[in-house]
């Protein structure tokens, strides 16, 4: 799976490729995203392009979450699309994870200048 990650000051922005994120992708994007654990700071998960999460994507999320948040680092997701926030809704990750609707509410998130969506909900 191939991210583009682009450096904003602290925060790693990075962009999940769509469709989707599912059984044939998942591990690949847990072993990616592994690489950027170590290093602390902000990570945003722009996930606008993707259309479709299965369990296994989930469950890939979830395990950078752990993982990221392990190393005293903060994961935030952005850009979910109708099909994707759903999702998150009924299996009510949207508790688990900090969400915000783009990518600027994200970034202003990490540097303390606004709440996310899920915390003001």
């Amino acid at each position: 799976m191939q991210l583009t990650v682009d450096r904003i000051g602290q925060v790693a922005l990075v962009t999940i490729p769509g469709p989707n994120l599912d059984a044939g992708n998942a591990e690949s994007f847990k072993l990616v995203t592994e690489s950027m654990m170590g290093q602390g700071g902000h990570i945003v998960l722009d996930m606008s392009e993707l259309e479709f999460v299965d369990s296994s994507g989930l469950g890939a999320l979830l395990s950078c979450l752990r993982r990221f948040s392990h190393f005293g680092g903060e994961l935030r997701l952005c850009g979910l699309t109708k099909p994707v926030r759903v999702l998150f809704e009924l299996v009510r990750m949207h508790r688990v994870f900090e969400i915000c609707n783009d990518r600027a509410e994200a970034l202003r998130a990490c540097q303390g200048g606004g709440e996310s969506a899920t915390a003001a909900a």
